[in-house]
């Protein structure tokens, strides 16, 4: 059986789609021969749709193309190579600059919860998930739930009860999707747009109920990137403990060598990509050994408790971080060192640097009104515990620096209050509870692949750093109304301890736009302007 749910295409809708992208029946492929506009709005689209993107094209964009001069294109069976003096300029000047100025449309389609997280570690990258709050996950593409399945673990003497506790968790979702759905709506004030009040309930509940949704569920992820981005995907994909991970990189590696194959001629070399896939991979198995025999102190469970049983600890920040981001904002407007600026900024009373921390800041009209890079100049660590579902969003922050450790079901999973009060939660605790034994098999077994029995529900411990710019983004964007509740706490307990613990008022100051409301119904002021531009 594939692992893969294929797509059928008539013979009028294939040819209008092997103009555009590199094969019609693979999960992974790239996007050519269409304007930059398309393929962005395309992506932007693709992340709120239950479709797959070569269906969602068909349906909703090639209407509105003129596509009649490209009839004769043909784009899976490949792009011409560069010419000559392409490859001679390209090799003679050095293939890691010129391999920064492409790029890349690539849609990774069928890619588990796990997956994904290492599809988007790059910094350098941007991309589109499929969201959970806009899709209810109760279809059965190819007949079946929409989770991956691993060969080894379906070979194996585990096979049976991983499907049977991953369609137990899927059958269970799509059970208590309509009661919660109910208690809300029933539970919830009415409010004056009855239209955009009934989505906005359609996405509270379907927030609520991904938590039951397991790892191993799939997900269709937009990247566009530059070649040497794409190339360390491959590698980093390569390098990995999953097989689902090694699979995909030679599924990602043939798309890209069909349209940019001259970007890559290093990438199956063993004495560049090869020693550099093996010096990943051997660091990583070096460190998990180091680790295990590092003898560690007992559990320190300190730090602040934050919704869902999860915890938000800041562990590291800068004691004069607050005057080396007036000193690193004054830095280009003055013709002094830095020790000579912090000297002279000690010597100022808490009124005047209070004054300058305002300039450094400026007049901010709304959130995308940032400052400058003065605000990088100082750095927090923060330690936190949340729901997988939690992690998953915040992990997409590019600029900060995230680690994560092995997800499990150890530190548990909180059953949302909702799903008690509509009356459901005994068979949510149900579902979750096979899952949880069969992740204890797994490990026993294929403990690479236990990963895909947690769900995003269970609890995972990572590490933020980011410096005193990057949270000011993420406070504000992540305490939004419309944000779910898991990573608004998270994001909001953050910004507390900064301005608390650490003792930087002014950098809490100057985070203004920080969603502190309780909100009932997150969607609805959101659901209202979308229907007001319908």
């Amino acid at each position: 059986m594939s692992l893969y749910a294929a797509e059928q295409f008539s013979d009028d809708e294939a040819a209008i789609l092997r103009r555009y992208v590199t094969n019609l029946d693979q999960p992974v492929f790239a996007l050519v021969n269409l304007p930059e506009v398309v393929k962005g709005a395309l992506f932007a689209r693709y992340s709120r749709s239950a479709l797959s993107l070569r269906r969602l094209f068909l349906k909703e964009f090639v209407g509105d193309l003129d596509i009649t001069g490209d009839q004769t294109i043909d784009a899976t069976v490949g792009l011409a190579r560069a010419d000559e003096l392409y490859a001679r300029v390209f090799f003679e000047y050095g293939d890691d600059s010129v391999a920064q100025l492409g790029g890349v449309h690539l849609a990774c389609e069928q890619a588990s919860n796990v997956l994904t997280k290492v599809l988007e570690w790059g910094r350098l990258m941007s991309y589109l998930e499929q969201s959970t709050r806009y899709i209810a996950y109760t279809d059965k593409p190819g007949g079946r739930h929409r989770y991956h399945i691993d060969p080894e673990v379906d070979a194996g003497p585990v096979g049976a009860a991983y499907r049977q506790a991953m369609d137990g968790l899927f059958d269970t979702y799509a059970a208590v999707l309509r009661p919660v759905r109910a208690h809300l709506d029933a539970r919830l004030p009415g409010q004056a747009d009855a239209k955009a009040r009934t989505r906005a309930i359609r996405a509270l509940a379907l927030d609520i109920c991904r938590a039951l949704l397991p790892a191993a569920t799939v997900s269709n992820v937009g990247i566009f990137a530059s070649p040497q981005a794409l190339e360390q995907v491959v590698m980093r994909l390569r390098a990995h403990p999953l097989p689902e991970a090694n699979a995909y990189a030679e599924r990602v590696a043939t798309q890209l060598m069909a349209v940019i194959p001259d970007f890559l001629t290093r990438l199956d070399r063993p004495d560049r990509g090869g020693a550099w896939v093996e010096y990943l991979r051997d660091t990583r198995e070096g460190l998990a050994a180091a680790a295990a025999a590092v003898p560690l102190s007992a559990e320190v469970s300190d730090g602040a408790e934050v919704t869902g049983g999860g915890r938000v600890r800041l562990v590291r920040w800068d004691n004069d971080g607050e005057l080396r981001i007036l000193a690193g904002a004054l830095f280009p407007h003055a013709q002094t060192g830095e020790e000579a600026m912090l000297t002279a900024l000690r010597a100022l009373g808490a009124p005047r640097l209070d004054e300058l921390f305002a300039v450094a800041t400026g007049r901010r009209g709304n959130r995308r009104h940032r400052p400058g890079r003065g605000f990088e100049h100082t750095e927090y660590t923060v330690e936190v515990v949340s729901d997988y579902g939690a992690f998953r969003d915040l992990q997409r922050h590019r600029l900060l620096t995230v680690q994560w450790q092995r997800l499990g079901v150890e530190l548990g999973a909180a059953v949302p209050p909702e799903v008690d009060a509509a009356g459901v939660g005994e068979a949510w605790r149900a579902a979750v509870a096979r899952a949880e034994a069969v992740h204890a098999a797994l490990l026993e077994t294929c403990p690479a692949q236990a990963e895909y029995c947690a769900t995003l529900g269970h609890r995972l411990r990572y590490q933020l750093r980011l410096n005193a710019r990057e949270l000011m983004h993420l406070v504000e964007l992540r305490t939004s109304p419309q944000g779910h509740e898991s990573y608004r706490r998270v994001a909001l307990e953050i910004h507390r301890q900064v301005g608390e613990v650490a003792g930087h008022r002014r950098v809490a100051a100057a985070i203004r736009f920080v969603g502190r409301d309780d909100v009932h119904l997150p969607r609805y002021a959101s659901e209202v302007r979308t229907g007001a531009g319908a």
